[in-house]
């Protein structure tokens, strides 16, 4: 009984820290730094870094910004991850990258981007920005984006192993270098960052790392950090889903926070997960290409059909995301725009609640019958119309369509006209013109100079002016 309630003390003490306190009780706090000066130049092509290569040509100057900040670091780690969406983010122009290195998108400070891939600084100098950073002695402020899921990094450390290693710092016993997680800056990182940004679907809600099964425990960042985690300005975490995200998404919401971070806009508006609300606040199929499809019950059967996707695997109706509105990169492409059902990349319940893909959703079948039954009456109605609307009145009059393509087209029939007539006198019962004092306005009316003398004087006085009343009339 004793060791029962032992291990149940244990296990309620364990919930009430979060991952990222785990993980530094586990490995307690450094101390120890790396001297650059006996690195030497290892690491460092040109002996210069990204940032100070940049800075003779970054255009944030106290003209060009709307605020007090010259520069924002933004440290960019990478944990369960495919790289897709460091490569989405290059592809985006509202703003692009390079305006926000160079310090050319308006009102904006230039942000000093320490990524794995982009930077060319490599090793000791490349953590070197993050070493000051965790020391409190950053010559600005920082934000931290994690790309991918975080893991918990507790396990494979009882093993002597890490699942997202991220460098090596002096940070073992007696100054040993040691192997640092991706987790671990983090979890030393986001007390002092200015905001914390979780970029596509591992990083969100975890993502395919995060599937039933998985032997890594991996999270997204708002699982690693905990509820109650605000950044040093109050922000709880960011989160731009998507499997690849829409660069432009991504980028719209970094260029938001900016503003905010220079006083100079209010802190844009999120929604209850953390997603930015005018991104995320509607479904993929309120704006879908192939909506109204959906809406007459014509449904594709086979990939490549240009019907609604519902029926071949498409979750478009329940799940929140802009990419048919748009699209994947300068406006183009997209899952549904280019033919791919929608599995539901940008929501937390991705994947295992929309496993297996590419089949039927049982809910869809209630919405589907009743969109065929609608759509039985609503498709011929609205065709038949549309034949009406393809025809100029004189066409009507002639009988007659004056193009060889209709050669082989016959003309309406008797039947057909007879609807046609019928359907324009109720489209013209409610056609009643606009009065003016009561006299309906494009009716020629006889007023004289005494009935109304200042009109007419309006109108230039005299003979004139009275024919001119009559006529505008």
């Amino acid at each position: 009984m004793a060791t029962g309630t032992g291990q149940t003390g244990r296990a309620a003490q364990r919930s009430e820290k979060t991952p990222a306190q785990r993980l530094l009780d586990m490995l307690g706090p450094v101390d120890t730094f790396r001297d650059l000066d006996e690195v030497g130049d290892f690491g460092l092509p040109g002996r210069i870094d990204m940032e100070h290569l940049l800075e003779p040509v970054a255009m944030a100057g106290p003209i060009s910004r709307l605020g007090p900040l010259e520069k924002v670091h933004a440290f960019w780690f990478s944990g369960m991850s495919c790289d897709g969406c460091s490569v989405a983010v290059t592809g985006a122009e509202t703003p692009s990258l390079e305006t926000l290195l160079l310090g050319t998108h308006p009102g904006l400070p230039r942000v000093v981007l320490h990524h794995p891939v982009v930077n060319f600084e490599s090793g000791p100098h490349y953590l070197a920005a993050a070493e000051r950073a965790v020391r409190g002695e950053l010559d600005a402020p920082y934000v931290i984006i994690l790309e991918g899921s975080a893991t918990d990094e507790t396990v494979p450390h009882e093993f002597g192993g890490w699942w997202a290693g991220n460098g090596e710092e002096p940070w073992g016993p007696d100054g040993e270098e040691r192997s640092v997680t991706c987790e671990e800056w983090i979890a030393r990182l986001a007390p002092g960052a200015a905001a914390s940004i979780a970029i596509g679907t591992c990083a969100t809600w975890g993502g395919i790392p995060s599937a039933q099964g998985n032997p890594t425990g991996a999270m997204s960042l708002m699982d690693f950090l905990g509820r109650d985690y605000r950044s040093a300005l109050g922000v709880p975490v960011v989160n731009v889903p998507g499997c690849a995200p829409i660069g432009d998404n991504f980028m719209e919401t970094v260029a938001s926070l900016l503003y905010f971070l220079q006083g100079y806009g209010p802190l844009p508006e999120f929604d209850e997960l953390g997603r930015p609300a005018w991104l995320f606040n509607e479904t993929v199929h309120r704006h879908c290409v192939r909506g109204a499809y959906y809406e007459e019950g014509d449904f594709a059967h086979e990939f490549g059909e240009p019907n609604c996707l519902v029926e071949v695997g498409c979750w478009g109706p329940v799940v929140n995301c802009n990419i048919t509105s748009r699209g994947a990169e300068r406006h183009v492409g997209g899952c549904m725009n280019a033919g791919g059902p929608c599995i539901g990349c940008t929501m937390p319940g991705f994947p295992d609640k929309f496993t297996p893909f590419y089949t039927v959703a049982p809910g869809s079948k209630a919405s589907t019958s009743a969109s065929r039954l609608l759509g039985s009456v609503i498709k011929p109605l609205r065709m038949y119309t549309n034949e009406h609307l393809n025809r100029e009145p004189r066409w009507d009059l002639h009988k007659e369509v004056p193009s060889g393509w209709a050669r082989e087209k016959a003309e309406p029939g008797r039947v057909k006209e007879l609807g046609h007539r019928f359907y324009d006198r109720i489209r013209r019962s409610d056609d009643t013109p606009r009065t003016y004092e009561g006299v309906p306005r494009g009716k020629r009316v006889e007023w004289t100079e005494q009935e109304d003398p200042a009109a007419e004087r309006s109108l230039g006085g005299g003979e004139d002016g009275s024919r001119r009343i009559m006529e505008e009339r």
